[in-house]
């Protein structure tokens, strides 16, 4: 049996970063990414046609790592003879729609590396006869690769409150553009929107354009939403050096520089689509036809789905307030939780080994710490924030992050 260097689990934007990586490293590794999808796709229900990267471009899947790479944005526009119409766009920020788009120009100049279509059902250590188990197969109903190494980048899965179940008419914002497109209610009379986030913002916007004679219902805890703090220096904490300080800081230390900078990425709001909103209620109720109805310091206290909407059940915090609203279907925008790496690395996920706290252990170098009974190494791209910072899910350090992987890997030698 063929023998990788690694096996990807996963192909999004981090594990096609680490591909570029792979392919552009001075000493090439062998690689295969297996991916469930039948293509390329990254949050392709929330690609709305005005919404904008929160993200400089230059924070591509390689810029950071190497500005000389022809797999960069500015390479792609280029390629796509935009890039004078960009610079005059005179933005750092491209439309997320433009940005999906670039990565699916990398990902098809990286399709030689990957294998879609293939669900991994297992991770199974591969035991030599000295005991040791210095490889891992990785199982799929259509094929088992086996590897040196496995690299797992899977993203974040759609987080619900504990008692609210996905149906017809309850949706998750993961998932708008595509329930949208099959919502077969010509005039919806009103939809809910619950969260505080970005992604909560921008389904309110968008749903309150895209059905011009229904109410949009804003359902949060807080009094009003949040602006990131885009800030010159809060921003460093992005930087490649601050994961570094982060990593190797005490642990009291690593949650207060957490919770301290929680602001620069969780349940907050651009600005600007925070004064777009604010606009477009002030316009109500100055014309008298109000449709955008923020319900702040609020919850859902009740949900009952129906066939052709929901009842909602709206309490106001402060007073205890009730009020029942009928709607057409109702948004969480409720944020995203990491997907559980050790159920998905199966038989060889229990010997990894966690801390205290019950979180993964992980080295600087995303390489997950495990007991003797393996010695093939298992990376984790996302799920580590707890180690390596806030920055360890996102996109801004996802070409350093491959860099560095990859030189771990490669360093790590052949058996």
């Amino acid at each position: 049996m063929m023998v990788y260097d690694l096996v990807g689990i996963g192909f999004g934007p981090s594990n096609l970063a680490l591909a570029i990586a792979i392919e552009e490293h001075d000493t090439p590794l062998n690689a295969v990414f297996l991916e469930k999808q039948e293509d390329f796709g990254w949050h392709r229900g929330m690609l709305f046609e005005d919404a904008t990267m929160q993200v400089s471009f230059l924070k591509d899947l390689v810029t950071m790592r190497n500005p000389a790479s022809d797999f960069s944005f500015v390479s792609y526009l280029h390629a796509h003879d935009r890039l004078a119409e960009f610079i005059n766009f005179k933005s750092m920020y491209p439309l997320r729609v433009e940005f999906h788009d670039y990565f699916m120009w990398a990902a098809r100049r990286m399709s030689h590396l990957v294998r879609y279509g293939h669900t991994v059902t297992d991770v199974v250590p591969v035991v030599d006869e000295n005991g040791e188990a210095w490889a891992v197969d990785v199982i799929s109903p259509r094929g088992t690769f086996r590897a040196r190494n496995v690299v797992v980048a899977v993203g974040l899965e759609s987080s619900l409150p504990p008692d609210v179940t996905p149906g017809p008419r309850v949706w998750h914002n993961l998932d708008l553009l595509h329930r949208v497109a099959s919502f077969d209610v010509p005039q919806p009379q009103r939809f809910i929107v619950v969260g505080a986030g970005q992604s909560a913002a921008e389904s309110v916007a968008y749903l309150h354009s895209r059905y011009p004679t229904a109410e949009v219902n804003s359902v949060f805890f807080r009094y009003g939403y949040s602006p990131a703090d885009d800030s010159n220096f809060a921003n460093q904490i992005f930087d490649p050096a601050a994961v570094d300080l982060y990593y190797d800081a005490p642990a009291d230390v690593k949650r207060m520089l957490f919770d301290y900078h929680r602001n620069t990425n969780y349940s907050v709001v651009d600005g600007e689509l925070i004064e777009e909103l604010y606009r477009r209620t002030y316009r109500e109720r100055v014309l008298g036809r109000d449709r955008l109805h923020m319900m702040r310091a609020s919850r859902i206290a009740d949900l009952t789905p129906r066939a052709d909407g929901v009842t909602a059940v709206v309490e106001h915090m402060p007073t205890g307030e009730r009020q029942t609203l009928e709607a057409d279907a109702i948004v969480y925008a409720t944020g995203y939780r990491p997907v559980d790496v050790t159920r998905l690395l199966g038989t060889a996920g229990k010997h990894c080994l966690r801390d205290e706290e019950d979180l993964l252990r992980a080295e600087r170098d995303y390489r997950l710490v495990t007991d003797a009974g393996l010695s093939a190494g298992i990376y984790l791209q996302g799920g580590t924030e707890h180690a390596h910072g806030i920055t360890a899910t996102l996109l801004s350090a996802g070409a350093i992050r491959a860099g560095e992987i990859a030189r771990s890997i490669s360093a790590a030698g052949r058996r």
